[in-house]
């Protein structure tokens, strides 16, 4: 299996995801929106960079079951809640406290949407990884 990442010339640099991915000679996996709640289905704090790091958590841990990294993430979709500059800081802030610094940099959406399925929760972020 191999995934390629392409930025091509005449696109904005991204910061945090990749323009294009190709995987080639793949198995398939979808991780369900995950959301700032921990193994028992509370809610670890009601900001955004606490939720954000036990999402990031959270998916870690389903990849993991299907035998992928984050190296193996090709989509990302990121849903927020009232989105804001200080929404899209909290959320980059707890991405490096659950990943660290070198962020994975699949193809990626940010949603500004108005509400998730519970309504204390603020981010959600479902992803593709091909193996």
């Amino acid at each position: 299996m191999t995934i390629e990442r392409i930025d091509p010339p005449g696109l904005t640099e991204p910061q945090g995801y990749s323009h294009v991915v190709i995987a080639t000679g793949t198995r398939r996996v979808y991780v369900s929106g995950q959301t700032g709640v921990d193994a028992t289905g509370a809610v670890v704090g009601a900001d955004y960079h606490s939720q954000s790091a036990q999402a990031f958590r959270n998916v870690t841990t389903a990849l993991a079951a299907a035998g992928a990294t984050w190296d193996d993430v090709v989509r990302m979709n990121i849903l927020v809640v009232n989105h804001s500059a200080a929404a899209t800081e909290g959320i980059f802030g707890g991405a490096f406290e659950a990943l660290g610094e070198q962020l994975p940099t699949p193809t990626a959406t940010l949603y500004g949407v108005q509400a998730l399925f519970e309504p204390d929760h603020l981010i959600e972020i479902d992803v593709i990884a091909e193996l």
